[in-house]
């Protein structure tokens, strides 16, 4: 495997309709013959568990959607919120999140949803109680054949709403509901909170795991001081609008640039031989000689190095910089073609 690969990008038949208001919903999809079948969440990583829930939605459409005419085909749909509920019911307590409300969307889209209704989460939209807040959104809104959460979804003030219930209004207003069981890993039960807290302790590998990929930061690249250049390695810096940066410390990546895909060795921090302050994330990609001042750039983690260190000196700092280069291409070279990336 060579150090650069391509990055084939993944298309779906058809855009994600994006809706920000019932309203919108409504005046987008006019035929009232169009039934959805959707899915609640917010979906913060859309990790193997969300990517469950989300298949058993296009699956069920495509098979349910050959005893209809088109006119009344069944539309795969989501319903999402933001921001994140806990940022107003709870902003002291509120987790950094793992993807922005772009990037969730983006998901989505590769899993074949063909429409999102974006909720803003209020305060008054948390006083609904369930049965109102399924009689306007999945019934008069969104017009639900069948709806699928996860066997722990709760909804409705002050989540007074589970299953049981949400079953039982089905029964009542005329749709399915379905309970998909959750995903396990390694005797782990797959969920944000699992992935972010093995993103904070720098468990790159156990993220990728609970995620089906690894775990990655986009945005766009950032000119630096230079200082990394001068004396040490060149390297790409990141700017990027996601809340949960790993572990400080040294990362075996990939780094996704222009299409492409680098090997890459990538450093999450405040650059403390240079007495550098905010935290940065700094790739140096292997076998690349190119300069790049702007443009979109991901990194993906999949190995830590090491921990972030401060060093007497440029010079020794480079020469610890030029062992975990030697590291990250070691780890490369073992790793197995098949590896998930």
């Amino acid at each position: 495997m060579s150090d650069q690969t391509s990055v084939a990008s993944a298309a779906n038949t058809a855009r994600l309709t994006i809706c920000r208001s019932a309203d919108e919903w409504t005046r987008k999809f006019v035929d009232p013959k169009q039934q959805t079948v959707v899915t609640i969440g917010n979906f913060d990583g859309v990790h193997l568990g969300h990517q469950k829930i989300l298949r058993a939605v296009h699956d069920y459409c495509v098979l349910q959607g050959n005893r209809y005419k088109a006119a009344e085909a069944l539309i795969p749909a989501v319903l999402t919120f933001y921001p994140h509920p806990s940022r107003v019911l709870r902003p002291e307590a509120a987790p950094p999140l793992l993807m922005t409300l772009d990037q969730r969307l983006a998901a989505f889209e590769k899993l074949h949803i063909d429409a999102a209704l974006v909720l803003e989460f209020t305060r008054d939209l948390a006083q609904l109680s369930p049965q109102s807040f399924v009689q306007r959104y999945l019934v008069q809104t969104l017009r639900a054949r069948a709806v699928f959460v996860g066997e722990n979804f709760r909804f409705g003030h002050k989540q007074s709403g589970d299953v049981k219930i949400l079953r039982e209004l089905g029964e009542q207003f005329g749709f399915e509901t379905e309970a998909v069981a959750p995903v396990v890993v390694d005797g782990v039960v797959v969920s944000s909170s699992a992935i972010r807290e093995a993103v904070r302790e720098g468990r790159v590998d156990d993220a990728r795991k609970l995620l089906g990929r690894p775990y990655s930061l986009a945005g766009e690249i950032r000119s630096g001081t230079g200082m990394g250049g001068k004396f040490v390695v060149p390297t790409l810096n990141l700017a990027t609008n996601q809340e949960l940066l790993p572990k400080l410390g040294v990362y075996a990546t990939e780094v996704i640039l222009e299409g492409k895909c680098y090997r890459a060795a990538t450093n999450v921090g405040v650059r403390p031989t240079f007495d550098g302050g905010s935290v940065t994330v700094e790739s140096h990609l292997l076998d690349f000689n190119e300069t790049r001042t702007s443009g979109p750039l991901e990194v993906r983690f999949l190995k830590r190095i090491r921990d972030e260190q401060r060093f007497p000196g440029p010079e020794a700092l480079r020469r610890q910089i030029l062992q975990d280069i030697q590291q990250s291409r070691e780890y490369f070279q073992s790793r197995p073609a098949n590896a998930n990336s």
